[in-house]
């Protein structure tokens, strides 16, 4: 992706100056990011989604007696008719169950892999929407049908109403209000509140990319540390031949504190551990994700290769990383890797390249499931 090239999707900017000017910062209304938009994933299909196991998709209402909230899968019937109002059908993921839900994030690509979350289709009724609240990740809200009005605010007051199933701000504090039709996009950073609220029927497509806590990205990547450890040989056994008898046994030794903590140290210490657990970690699909074999053996080097749509794979210096597992790569393969990483396939032409490892590699994460043919080299 050129990232200094101008683009309606960002109101005539580039994705550089994007991440300049507003990633993070402030928001941004593009009308008509993608001109002509029709929603690629109709209704119908979208109920459909939400009636299947491994999709997470949620029901919420608005009543006289306040929110109301059901988790899916959600049979047809189980759903308020369409002339019900107030009432919104959220379905997550539909990137990693929807071809088209997936080329839509491709779109996006300019923000590292290593923040996307996901694809989620919001469908509502007239008045419908999920109240008032703010995220803590950056998202595009795209109008994929109908129209929605939008209420924005940097709120200060970040209290809750009590006793609810959704989060609703207590006093949600507007300063903008759009209105939003298909190909019309809204740009949010993290903790600016909104309200969206459908005029009659109406999609909206978010694209969003999650801030991980610190504590988070620290908890997964020490527990991957962990468990490296725990396949390790050779590892010094604690002695203490000079401890001397004591009359207080249930006092921790500092010693054993010291050889504990040496021995954290040495683990953070080694080459490249803390950034392979890391990447291991990014790349961990989600627990509702699994990946279908094959059901023929083309020849990939005839046809060339392209990720499946729920891979994630991410590159740093010494290492590729591929849902959740890592591999040491150098030279013209590691070239050709990153390349996979970033285009998300490659050709007949480029695979020729990959030496006979790297080709043995791709065959594999091809029985997997994780990469599939091209339909064209």
């Amino acid at each position: 992706m050129d990232v200094q090239k101008i683009t309606p999707l960002l109101g005539g900017m580039s994705p550089a100056q994007f991440m300049r000017k507003h990633w993070h910062r402030k928001p941004l209304l593009v009308r008509q990011a993608i001109p002509g938009f029709m929603a690629p994933i109709p209704r119908a299909e979208l109920f459909e989604l939400a009636g299947q196991e491994g999709v997470e998709s949620r029901l919420i209402q608005q009543k006289k007696t306040g929110w109301s909230l059901q988790h899916g899968p959600f049979q047809r019937r189980a759903l308020p008719s369409l002339g019900t109002p107030e009432w919104t059908l959220l379905v997550q993921g539909v990137d990693l169950h929807h071809a088209a839900g997936r080329a839509l994030l491709d779109e996006f690509r300019f923000v590292p892999e290593a923040r996307l979350d996901d694809l989620m289709i919001s469908y509502a009724s007239d008045g419908g929407g999920v109240g008032p609240h703010f995220d803590s990740y950056d998202v595009f809200l795209l109008q994929a049908h109908g129209r929605r009005r939008w209420r924005i605010g940097r709120q200060r007051d970040p209290s809750l109403v009590e006793g609810m199933p959704v989060k609703i701000l207590a006093n949600f504090e507007p300063e903008e209000e759009y209105v939003l039709e298909p190909g019309d996009m809204l740009y949010l950073p993290p903790r600016w509140a909104h309200y969206g609220i459908a005029e009659g029927e109406c999609m909206t497509y978010s694209i969003g990319f999650r801030s991980a806590q610190r504590d988070e990205l620290a908890r997964e990547t020490l527990l991957r540390i962990a468990d490296a450890l725990g396949e390790s040989e050779g590892s010094p056994i604690y002695r203490d031949p000079g401890q001397e008898a004591v009359d207080a046994p249930g006092q921790v030794p500092p010693a054993l504190q010291e050889f504990a903590r040496e021995g954290v140290m040495r683990a953070l210490a080694q080459g490249q551990v803390l950034e392979r657990a890391l990447g291991e970690a990014l790349t961990e699909p989600k627990g509702n994700v699994w990946f279908d074999p094959p059901e023929d053996e083309p020849d990939l080097t005839q046809l060339g290769i392209e990720l499946d749509r729920r891979s994630r794979m991410m590159y740093d210096e010494k290492h590729v990383y591929i849902n959740g597992e890592s591999y040491r790569a150098s030279g013209r393969d590691a070239a050709l890797m990153r390349t996979l990483a970033n285009e998300r396939r490659l050709s007949a032409r480029e695979l020729a390249k990959a030496s006979d490892e790297a080709l043995s590699l791709l065959e594999s994460w091809f029985d997997d499931g994780w990469v599939r043919a091209l339909t064209q080299g």
